[in-house]
């Protein structure tokens, strides 16, 4: 990237740093236990709510417990049950289709962050019926309040329930990304733990990789405050003490329960520090492939990481220190090794592949070409890339094969 790109890319992340203190952001009211939805509803006096899921969670039966919460307390609903994992556009006409047929006048996702992200989108068209959502994509196009939305996450991982942000595919351009409005943050999130003791052991991984991923993000990221560095430093000793053992043993509750509120800090840390390179590349492939985001994340993560070089040393340092594989006193680029280590070791010990056999090199350029798009000038990475560069890390995780 030649100096003028650079200079514009960091004064444009130093204005948003700027206006950081100012901008509209608000922590949802958690509560912890599903039943509580219907408290939410009726404080707020509404009538009928979209539900909006994926099949998922509706052949879990975990819709089923939700609609008799919600009939027991005479409260009208409509139910969505067919967002993709990376939900598209035509998903969030149909949601808009039913919400409008059934009058509604409120939304509650349930499941992990594409259907939140989906209720978002719907959201917004609900108050924009005018626009696309290719029109409203970028930052803040949705300035006008989305109908109330309750968000009870069932993965641990995308941090969705707190984000401004909901990532988009448009299947027809196999491109994929994001809107970021302050009024997407939901106003309330639900984080029960029992709602996640039957996520699979493949998606157990993946999210709770995608939670680490967006506390690295934000921590290393040049745009973090007092407040984002702890709860991203806070995440990522969550993730490190429990993501194994909700693997292994999917009925603990307590590791369940830290890793939604690892999920759940991680996500308020890049709402306000925002990510970086490994997302805006997760995000072309999910766009090109329909890889899963997590996994994206997770594969991607320690290549970018080394890509960085000395630039993350002393931050990487810090979170190795968080997750407990290093001390104070130990070499920050030692300590950074030993955390990208770390990393790959987990991804291995959750048998999550490290590369993807699917990536064909003609459509590298093109994804590169979004990665970019999308990450400049918006994410404060600590090194700057530009399309070129970033091709680099899709040979990386291209394979012939999915060797662990």
């Amino acid at each position: 990237m030649n100096i003028f790109q650079k200079t514009f890319c960091r004064t444009y992340q130093l204005g948003f740093r700027a206006a950081m203190p100012v901008l509209p952001y608000h922590e949802p009211k958690t509560f912890h236990s599903i039943e509580n939805v219907t408290d939410i509803l009726k404080a707020e006096n509404k009538n009928c709510a979209l539900i909006v899921s994926d099949q998922g969670i509706r052949q879990s039966g975990i819709i089923d417990i939700l609609t008799k919460i919600l009939e027991q307390a005479n409260i009208k609903f409509a139910v969505y049950d067919q967002t993709r994992a990376n939900p598209t556009i035509h998903n969030i006409e149909e949601g808009l289709k039913l919400y409008k047929q059934n009058k509604c006048d409120s939304l509650i996702a349930i499941g992990g962050g594409s259907s939140m992200d989906c209720a978002k989108a719907i959201g917004a068209r609900v108050v924009y019926p005018n626009k696309s959502i290719e029109q409203m994509k970028g930052l803040m196009h949705v300035l006008k309040k989305i109908p109330t939305l309750v968000t009870i996450p069932t993965t641990a991982g995308t941090g969705s329930e707190v984000t401004v942000t909901a990532v988009i595919t448009d299947s027809e351009k196999k491109h994929k990304y994001t809107l970021n409005n302050f009024t997407f943050i939901p106003y309330y999130a639900i984080l029960d733990p029992k709602l996640t003791v039957t996520l699979p052991k493949s998606l157990t991984a993946t999210t709770g990789m995608d939670a680490l991923t967006h506390a690295v993000e934000a921590y290393i990221g040049r745009s973090t405050t007092r407040e984002t560095r702890k709860l991203a430093l806070e995440a990522t000793k969550l993730v490190f003490e429990n993501i194994l053992t909700a693997y292994n043993n999917g009925l603990d509750i307590n590791a369940r329960a830290n890793m939604l509120i690892a999920a759940y800090k991680a996500g308020m840390a890049f709402s306000k520090s925002y990510v970086g390179y490994i997302h805006a590349i997760a995000h072309s492939l999910g766009g090109q492939y329909n890889i899963p985001h997590g996994l994206a994340n997770a594969v991607l993560m320690p290549y970018v990481l080394e890509g960085y070089g000395k630039t993350v040393y002393k931050k990487l340092h810090k979170l190795a220190i968080a997750a407990g594989i290093s001390n104070k006193e130990e070499n920050s680029k030692i300590a950074a090794e030993k955390f990208i280590s770390a990393i790959k070791n987990l991804n291995k010990q959750m048998n999550i592949p490290t590369n993807f056999d699917m990536i064909e090199s003609k459509d590298i350029p093109q994804m590169a070409r979004y990665a970019a798009k999308e990450a400049n000038p918006l994410y404060p990475v600590p090194k700057l890339m530009n399309r070129k560069e970033l091709e680099k890390f899709y040979y990386q995780v291209k394979g012939d094969n999915n060797a662990k």
